[in-house]
Order: structure tokens, then C-alpha cells, then sequence
């Protein structure tokens, strides 16, 4: 599952350490990103664990300092304190906004909204709290659940300002964010992705 070993922006892919060359590179030329390769709290899964956008990136808490000094070579970054902090799973986020897990406190919400420079509401989508797994967001288009509901994808639209569709990847994973990398350049997805659900997230995410 992509979106849960790695992580992108428009201009960085956080890969982990151990990610092939001639995968990194495909994701590179993929996305028209230069790849970052990264850890946090010595852990593989950083798709899961980060979520960025143009302005900053936030890391789950038990990222270690030395991770986060590297991260801020390239953006800014800050830590999600709190028992809820794998900021990959729990945060929904493009350049202008951010949906987030409800759970989450008022003040970790600030520092979301002050690390990646973006509107923040809380919510779910298809009944799962766990919204960066259960969505993927460019500046383009949402993709999301197919069980999501009207009155969340009437909250998503309103709060991107974008189209949002429903879709699936991986030949009927409902967890769109935990399969799929995309910008508004371009998206990976997993070998297993079928074609109407490539012909759907090309729809969703606006990809000529």
C-alpha cells in the first residue's frame, strides 16, 4: 500500500530508507517530485505517519529530533503530540485546506493549521475517523470512501473548494489514501488498481 510507506507534496515524495532506487525514481518522474528519504521514530511506514503540503509537514510525536532537523532542511515540520499522532492517517490536507481526525484536539488543530498554512475542520468520511487513509486530496480534486456520505462529501466540497468523486484502488481497496500517491502532477498507484478505477481517480483528481 503506497500511501502508507510514503508520502507526497507538489514538490517532495518522503520515501523510507530502504525504498528501492528504481522505485524512488519512478516516483520522481511519476509525480515531478524530488524524493526525500526519511523516517519517523525509526519507523518504515512514513505515509502513515506524515502529512504535508506546499507550506510545512507534520510528523507523528514520537518522531525523533534528528528526523525532524532533516525534514526542516527541506520545509517546515512540526510534531503531533497527543495519543492520536499518525498525521498520515488523521489528517486530509492539500495546499488550502485540511480535514482532520475529530478526535483531535483544539490545540493540535492549531498547530495544523499553523504548520501548513490551512483551513482545518474536523470530520469523517464513510463513517471513518481515520480521514487520510479513507481520502486522497490534491489542489485539483478529492477522491474518497464509497461509503461516504452526501452530508461529508457536502462538508469536503465546501471546505476544498474542489470536485470530490468516490473511488477505489488496489481492485476494491476502499482506503484511497492508503494506495495511492498523487499531486496535481501526476499519481502512483498500486499494480493491482484496475482500469475503470484508474479511469476514476484520472476523473476525480483532474488529470487531462
Amino acid at each position: 500500500m503506497l500511501g502508507v510507506f510514503a508520502t507526497c507534496t507538489e514538490e517532495f515524495v518522503f520515501v523510507p530508507y530502504d525504498a528501492p532506487d528504481e522505485t524512488i525514481t519512478e516516483l520522481e518522474n511519476s509525480l515531478g517530485v524530488t524524493a526525500v528519504r526519511s523516517s519517523v521514530g525509526g519507523s518504515t511506514i512514513v505515509g502513515s505517519l506524515m502529512r504535508g503540503n506546499a507550506n510545512g509537514i507534520i510528523v507523528a510525536g514520537f518522531a525523533l529530533d534528528k528526523e525532524l532537523r532533516k525534514l526542516r532542511k527541506h520545509t517546515k515540520a512540526a510534531r503531533l503530540s497527543g495519543e492520536l499522532n499518525a498525521a498520515g492517517n488523521l489528517i486530509l490536507a492539500n495546499d488550502t485546506a485540511a480535514l482532520v481526525h475529530p478526535d483531535i484536539s483544539d490545540k493540535i488543530v492549531t498547530v495544523i493549521k499553523k504548520t501548513l498554512g490551512v483551513e482545518v475542520r474536523k470530520g469523517t468520511i464513510g463513517g471513518l475517523k481515520t480521514v487520510g487513509m479513507a481520502a486522497l486530496a490534491t489542489n485539483k480534486g478529492v477522491l474518497v470512501h464509497p461509503k461516504a456520505t452526501a452530508a461529508e462529501i457536502a462538508v469536503i466540497e465546501g471546505l476544498f473548494n474542489l470536485p470530490v468523486d468516490i473511488g477505489t484502488v488496489n481492485f476494491g481497496s476502499p482506503l484511497v489514501g492508503s494506495g495511492l500517491l498523487a499531486n496535481s502532477k501526476g499519481y502512483v498507484t498500486g499494480e493491482e488498481t484496475t482500469g475503470p478505477e484508474i479511469s476514476r481517480i484520472e476523473d476525480a483528481l483532474g488529470y487531462e
